[in-house]
């Protein structure tokens, strides 16, 4: 077939820039009956001839439709044409009865005005091919494509089913071809390395693999192997490959018509030598052989073996960007070339192809593109960045034609090559400018439009740049998203838009930034998390508190929660909660009372009391904020009571012997087997942590980080179990890292867990016949992971959590992390007791007074538990909330009593109010101090 052939000596990768020497000859190709020929002038005109015979030519016609591209590569078929243009467009035309044009659909009439190929859109071409009826091309990292007719498998896909739309050929993958060629109806291609591999119709041997067998699958041709092939041509049926090192041209395949004359069976199974004057014996690094070059044509059943002077110019290259090209242009950026350099810049930032077939590896790494590799060099994009930011008139216009480009990227990738222009053009806006921000979002309107594989292959390329560039990228949408925010904030400030919506532009980048935030986290959190904060959402807060959240933007903003730090996130939760407690949806709680839901407990029968309330409580009840009364005691609930509520609730359901929970480790966790006679007992504790969590209070429950990620429906892991069974865990781990094999099977383990009890669990069917090797050992860990914190305890959980959901009716917690809502939940356990220091404000004293002097300096030397003590009496509780020990704020307050040496301290815990009296000595206020802590067991009113 009419296709283009590369010179004589061994391939190096085609990469080839848009300064490439331009055509000075006329080209043409034809199909395999030269009834159907395409001419392109060296002056760019692209002409059709049609013919009824292979000498006669009735129909001529200049393709006027392609007049304004810059045609580069022409190729026919039987019926149908292609064009490669060096703007990286592929157009085809004809007959399309097989789908040989990749337009997405069949058809029996002719199309005669050339197709863009949208499928290849985003695609850097190196080669074109065009079979009988079915077409091929090949681009510039190795990556083969077909489409068409199939009837013998010629397109490698593995299946005789005709395509209408190119597909990529996965068993070509890594191959590094870099030429392709297509017979009537089969199909070879060549690999940087010089193997040649055929597939399709094998029936003349045209195939070389020693039958007549089609070949749904491409096959290396085993007779080749270490020749070292240049060049491949495929005749009708018949396949030509030429071998530099031994200056020969072989030949297998059908031999009707006797090509170049030679005498042998009509049918060639494998590669052998043709009789002609090229093959001399010669060796091609003889110092007595020409040295001019060899080119291989096959057309129809005819081979023609050419020695030419110069090498081809008929393989031309799509426009990439070199580095030559920037020099030159910032060299000349001045007015006289400066028309000349825009149209460099325009022919390629305006191509998809071409940005993608630019910045390649040059290591030969880009031939192993991936869902894993990009092929791309980051270092390379950063260089241009660098040199063109520094001529403002080079980068605005790089920046126009991006911004042009971006509404037209291709929404259905076909594969990994299409997202190289993902990772690439994020660098090239790094400017803090309106046309760079402007651009980000641009992208990322793009990226949100791709399906959800596509963004998963996206994602795993992103999972894999180095962290530098990872991190930018970060930043880059965090500064975006910034600014979107700021201008919502002042235009709803300036009254020119409601606080209630977000427009879709406005949330693109924050969807990218969240998407980033989850590529980080499964990546191990290379880059911390403050990169992905925006701080504005604050502004947002403060705008929408004083409205039902629900219908604010942002309640919107809450689908993006790496936008927000733990403080924030607990605002949300307040808010939402503060909107749920309202008997009007439509008016904000700060204006209106809240609906209170009055809990009376006894001390001495707390849990019974507690259990009884939950009992008779309907959904409206969770609904309301809690407000605790401890019979008997006067103290009214402005939060105090309620703290204490939970905090003694937590203590005494996690005594070692109440038979409640197992503690392990220190920690508790579900037991397998449910309490006898509390059947409820799981829900009702889920309901209780549910309740501390709506109410904002703690509940301190020694629960490890594995319970707070299966709330959140992440997946418990080695390291979640090595916390709560740190023996177990480091077992396991030592089995993933053991190198020798013969020490694993010394270990004599299989695939079952023993239970406390003795009962042998299998941990997957036949497991106890199953030895535990290298080979399975992570699957054997994943199932142990899996039985202790999912298969173990699925009931008693499924109560727990059913119970949590019934106690917090609100949802916005689910935005914590599984650390952040640990925190929330169980409260802060370590404490910087200087800074609470520094928190305290003074009533009636100054920071100078003795008392406050001495007071201080008898803390300090308190031991831990008694210093707990103390903030057990000062709140309610002995934890710091989620907000953390830099928000906690009390007062210590002068109560002026007449004889201060004789009154204890006292404390408002609702308000965290200290009533310190002025105690006339160190000795006397620590004595009294001590005994208020200590015997710390109701509440009373002031």
């Amino acid at each position: 077939m009419g296709q283009p052939q590369l010179p004589g000596k061994p391939v190096p990768a085609p990469h080839w820039s848009h300064e490439h020497s331009r055509r000075n000859e006329k080209v043409q190709c034809s199909n395999h009956d030269e009834t159907h020929r395409l001419v392109l002038s060296p002056d760019g005109e692209l002409s059709e001839h049609w013919a009824t015979d292979s000498s006669v030519y009735s129909k001529t016609r200049l393709v006027k439709e392609l007049g304004n591209r810059d045609i580069i590569q022409i190729a026919c078929g039987d019926q149908h044409a292609m064009a490669l243009s060096r703007g990286g467009e592929l157009f085809t035309w004809g007959h399309n009865s097989r789908g040989q044009l990749g337009v997405g659909s069949q058809t029996t009439t002719l199309i005669p005005q050339p197709q863009l190929v949208k499928r290849l859109k985003g695609i850097s071409l190196a080669q074109i091919a065009a079979g009988g009826g079915h077409s091929a091309a090949v681009s510039l990292s190795g990556a083969v494509y077909s489409w068409g007719k199939n009837d013998f498998g010629q397109l490698g896909l593995g299946d005789t089913e005709d395509r209408d739309c190119p597909s990529y050929v996965g068993a070509l993958e890594h191959w590094k071809t870099v030429f392709i060629s297509c017979g009537a109806d089969h199909t070879a291609v060549l690999s940087k390395e010089g193997l040649v591999c055929t597939f399709g119709a094998g029936g003349a041997g045209q195939l070389g693999h020693n039958s007549t067998r089609n070949e749904l699958m491409p096959r290396v041709v085993a007779e080749l192997w270490g020749a070292r092939v240049s060049q491949v041509a495929c005749g009708r049926q018949h396949t030509l490959v030429y071998v530099p090192s031994l200056d020969k041209v072989y030949s297998f395949g059908s031999s009707e018509e006797g090509k170049l004359g030679d005498e042998r069976k009509p049918n060639q199974l494998i590669p052998l030598p043709i009789k002609s004057p090229v093959n001399t014996g010669k060796s091609y690094w003889e110092k007595n052989t020409s040295r001019k070059v060899v080119e291989i044509i096959a057309i129809g059943n005819r081979s023609i073996v050419l020695r030419k002077k110069n090498k081809s110019s008929y393989l031309d290259g799509i426009a990439t960007l070199k580095v030559e090209d920037v020099n030159a242009w910032i060299s000349n950026s001045s007015s006289q070339h400066w028309e000349k350099v825009k149209k460099n810049i325009r022919l390629i930032f305006s191509s998809e192809a071409c940005i993608n077939g630019s910045f390649l590896d040059k290591r030969d790494k880009h031939f192993k593109t991936s869902k894993q590799v990009s092929g791309v060099d980051m270092s390379e994009v950063q260089r241009f960045y660098e040199k063109i930011s520094k001529k403002p008139q080079v980068f605005r216009e790089v920046q126009n034609e991006i911004e042009k480009l971006l509404p037209s990227l291709s929404s259905s990738p076909i594969s990994p090559e299409n997202f190289r222009v993902y990772l690439i053009l994020p660098v090239l806006l790094q400017g803090e400018d309106d046309s760079s921000y402007r651009s980000l979002g641009l992208l990322a309107q793009a990226i949100t439009k791709l399906q959800p594989k596509d963004l998963q292959t996206l994602e795993c390329l992103w999972s894999n740049l180095e962290t530098s560039f990872f991190r930018e990228l970060v930043i880059l949408y965090q500064k975006v998203s910034q600014k979107k925010l700021s201008q919502f904030i002042r235009e709803v400030r300036s009254w020119q838009r409601s606080p209630f919506e977000l427009h879709p532009h406005e949330t693109d980048t924050l969807q990218i930034l969240q998407i980033l935030y989850q590529v980080n986290s499964r990546t191990g959190f290379r880059v911390q998390e403050q990169n992905f904060f925006v701080p504005e959402v604050k502004g947002i807060i403060g705008l929408c508190q004083f409205f039902n959240v629900k219908e604010t933007a942002l309640w919107k903003l809450t689908n993006y929660p790496c936008i927000f730090n733990v403080q924030d996130k607990i605002i949300v939760h307040y808010l939402e909660r503060d909107s749920l407690s309202s008997p009007s949806s439509g008016i904000h709680p700060i204006l209106m009372e809240q609906q209170c839901w009055i809990f009376p407990v006894r001390r001495q029968c707390l849990l019974e009391d507690i259990w009884n309330n939950l009992n008779g409580a309907t959904t409206q009840h969770f609904r309301m904020v809690l407000k605790v009364c401890f019979v008997g005691e006067a103290g009214v609930d402005d939060g105090g009571p309620s703290r204490e509520l939970f905090s003694i609730a937590a203590r005494t359901l996690c005594q070692p012997n109440s038979g409640v929970f197992r503690r392990l480790a220190g920690l508790a966790w579900f037991p397998s087997q449910q309490v006898p006679g509390d059947k409820d007992l799981f829900s009702r504790v889920g309901t209780l942590c549910g309740m501390a969590l709506y109410n904002s209070h703690v509940a301190p429950f020694p629960f490890p980080r594995a319970l707070y990620k299966k709330l959140l429906g992440l997946a418990p892991t080695l390291e979640d179990l090595e916390e709560l069974f740190p023996a177990a865990g480091r077992n396991l781990q030592g089995i993933l890292d053991e190198e020798h094999d013969h020490i694993l099977e010394s270990l004599d383990m299989n695939f079952t867990i023993m239970e406390e009890d003795g009962t042998v669990i299998e941990l997957k069917k036949n497991g106890a016949s199953i030895p535990v090797t290298k080979y399975n050992r992570k699957e054997f860990v994943d199932l142990y992971v899996n039985y202790v914190f999912n298969e173990s305890v699925r009931k008693p959980f499924e109560d727990f959590m059913q119970g949590f959901l019934r106690g917090c009716p609100a949802r916005k917690w689910k935005m914590f992390l599984p650390v952040e809502l640990q925190t929330v939940l169980q409260g802060h356990r370590e404490f910087d007791w200087h800074l609470l220091e520094k928190n305290v404000e003074y009533r009636q004293y100054k920071t100078s007074d003795r008392t406050i002097r001495n007071f201080w300096a008898v803390f300090h030397k308190l031991p831990e538990e008694k210093k707990k003590m103390f903030l057990a009496f000062l709140s309610g509780s002995d934890r710091i909330p989620g907000f953390g020990l830099e928000y906690f704020k009390f007062f210590i307050e002068d109560p002026q009593m007449k004889n201060p040496d004789e009154t204890y301290p006292s404390a408002s815990t609702c308000s965290r109010i200290l009533f310190l009296p002025r105690y006339s000595s160190k000795r006397i206020l620590k004595k009294m101090l001590l005994y208020a802590i200590e015997h710390n067991e109701n509440f009373g009113l002031r």
